[in-house]
């Protein structure tokens, strides 16, 4: 199997800092390549921008906490007894601001965004390189990926935490450390940094699979216009997108053989040929060979089983859809390219209780009989489909309930449903989206979110010690309080 993958270059070590430690910037080892110097050739500049997309991948986001933390609060998970506590937390909503995982996910942002600005403000330097070096194309395509990053680690920090420090790398950071800026002011600078990436980057026919392409970020622009409730803007940016469709079979958006298909918009890159031995020992800052997540050992059934689909998410299910197949094994499924079969004692929580299903999106059952700790699948974070049901979201209420179902109804004939009635009312039309997006994106990191910028979280979330004013946001880490001259304790967020 064929698998395109960026290599990460880690040369920039020097650079992956967090938020609170600019001043850091000012070291020099003359054993290492200087920034005053460094941009001189296009691999330079092409590597400076793969280090960027290396904070993507550490157990701090993408490789393990985001779906453990994102799946629990949503309740798409149950967990089981042997779950470690610090993932429970989640899923009871006790975190709070000591907790690990909430301070490496936020290095891990920081840390991308550092590498991310370390290309973005030698643009200058890129752009006066000759054309026979680097044509005008690539240089701002270059840039444009670094601020596609850019506005990624952002977008993942403010819906967490809000309003954070904003740093940009052009020497107007303090180096003690910024201040927390509005919600708006981060969500100000994503969309510059999205739009300056929808205009330069490349089509996905044209560019390496797993960069960033124009598709990606136009998808991304209109889904921070719809989580602002831009409707007509969002629309607008979802419309320019082309080349793109659902893949005939559901699942292959979750196999590895199968990455990189026409339903996929943006994913994270692993593969495990090209090393994993520095997964647990580099958290947030990309270094070293980290090209693997943990899920498919995690979430097995006939491995760790931690968590298993809640009752809730399973029920959700209208008989018939062949994405419960596509999402989920139960007993009599077969595995291991079709060598082996599920039994009830399968799964079973420690040899306790007997569950009535297991995930498989993202496991390797398919084509082996057991995980082997490591996984080399990519995660999707932006498909076709999803952006399909935020087109029916945004036709909803701007435009026409008729052409909203009819998006619907693309994603529901994939999954061999039948289509909804074009008289639908728009509650109606609407309680449609919220299931559609409910079944169709399980286990994929989008409900909690969902949730929240609809309003129902305090419905859905009844009796899981979810707070209403308190547990929509993270707290900003006791680290972060402590070593940011210009943060502190009263700009925590309510409630912690």
């Amino acid at each position: 199997m064929k698998k395109y993958i960026l290599i990460i270059i880690a040369f920039l070590g020097v650079f992956t800092i967090n938020s609170c430690s600019e001043d850091d910037l000012e070291l020099s080892n003359p054993n290492q390549l200087s920034p005053d110097t460094f941009f001189s050739t296009e691999s330079q500049v092409e590597s400076s921008v793969n280090a960027a997309y290396a904070n993507l991948q550490p157990f701090g986001l993408y490789g393990r906490v985001m779906f453990y933390m994102m799946d629990n609060m949503a309740h798409e998970n149950s967990g089981n007894g042997q779950q470690e506590g610090d993932k429970v937390t989640f899923a009871d909503f006790s975190f709070d601001s000591s907790l690990p995982s909430i301070k490496d996910y936020w290095d891990g942002c920081y840390r991308g965004i550092n590498k991310a600005n370390f290309v973005i403000s030698n643009a200058e330097k890129i752009n006066e390189l000759p054309e026979g070096t680097l044509t005008a194309a690539k240089k701002a395509k270059y840039i444009g990926e670094a601020r596609f990053l850019r506005a990624h680690y952002y977008w993942l920090l403010v819906n967490r935490y809000g309003g954070v420090p904003i740093y940009l790398g052009d020497g107007t950071d303090n180096t003690e450390g910024q201040p927390r800026s509005t919600k708006a002011a981060v969500i100000e600078l994503i969309i510059d940094d999205l739009k300056y990436a929808a205009t330069n980057l490349y089509d996905k026919g044209a560019e390496t699979p797993g960069r960033a392409t124009k598709g990606a970020a136009q998808a991304f622009l209109g889904k921070v216009y719809l989580y602002q409730k831009s409707y007509g803007l969002a629309l607008a940016e979802f419309n320019k997108l082309s080349g793109y469709a659902l893949e005939t079979n559901y699942y292959d958006n979750f196999m590895e053989e199968t990455e990189h298909g026409v339903e996929s918009i943006f994913e994270v890159e692993y593969d495990i040929a090209l090393g994993t031995e520095q997964f647990w020992w580099s958290p947030v800052d990309g270094l070293g060979p980290i090209h693997a997540t943990k899920r498919g050992q995690d979430y097995g059934v006939l491995d760790w089983f931690n968590v298993y689909p809640s009752d809730d998410l399973v029920a959700e299910f209208e008989a018939g859809d062949k994405r419960f197949t596509g999402s989920f094994y139960v007993a009599g499924d077969t595995y291991n390219n079709g060598d082996n079969t599920f039994v009830e004692s399968d799964f079973a929580e420690n040899g306790g209780n007997i569950r009535q299903a297991a995930w498989k999106k993202y496991q390797n059952y398919y084509k082996q009989p057991s995980e082997n700790g490591e996984s080399g699948i990519n995660v999707k974070v932006l498909r076709y489909s999803d952006v399909l049901l935020m087109m029916a979201e945004c036709e909803n209420e701007v435009g026409s309930q008729a052409t909203a179902i009819g998006y619907i109804n693309k994603v529901r004939t994939r999954a061999g449903l039948a289509d909804l009635d074009v008289s639908l009312s728009k509650d109606a039309v609407f309680n449609a989206i919220v299931h559609e997006r409910k079944v169709e994106l399980a286990g994929e990191q989008v409900r909690f979110d969902d949730m929240l910028r609809w309003g129902i979280a305090a419905t859905e979330l009844a009796g899981t010690n979810f707070q209403v004013g308190k547990n929509e946001l993270w707290p900003i880490p006791d680290a972060e309080i402590s070593s940011n001259a210009n943060i502190n304790s009263e700009d925590q967020n309510p409630g912690f």
